[in-house]
């Protein structure tokens, strides 16, 4: 069986966390899947002004034990740029769009933006 990859958004590293029941049955997560993020995602998780130690701790957890956190390169900041011209989406997400491109992964997201975006070689997935 070949290894999946894929990138989590920002809201499905919420969702996963919160452990909703809502998730597919289906959730293409297995010991044979790769988990990235992008150091936007980690960003934003980590700084949200009303995270308690509590929730910091389990969201470095996750990060450090579950994912490898992808940083932006050229070639990401290149293809975000585009995005954000182009496309119209805002700056972060441009920019998680582009990593996902980048690693040739499908970005797992419920943002239903990102999920209606069409651009070349992004591929979107919902987990509900």
């Amino acid at each position: 069986m070949s290894r999946k990859t894929f990138l989590l958004d920002t809201n499905t590293v919420i969702t996963l966390l919160n452990g909703d029941t809502k998730i597919k049955k289906d959730f293409p997560i297995t010991e044979q899947t790769d988990l990235f993020v992008s150091v936007i995602t980690r960003m934003e998780l980590l700084a949200f002004s009303g995270l308690t130690a509590e929730a910091e701790k389990c969201i470095r957890d996750f990060l450090n034990y579950n994912t490898s956190v992808v940083s932006i390169n050229s070639y990401i900041e290149e293809e975000a740029i585009k995005i954000r011209r182009t496309g119209g989406l805002k700056l972060p997400d441009s920019i998680i769009a582009a990593t996902a491109i980048a690693l040739g992964t499908v970005l797992l997201t419920n943002d239903r933006t990102l999920l209606q975006f069409n651009w070349p070689k992004l591929q979107t997935r919902s987990i509900f």
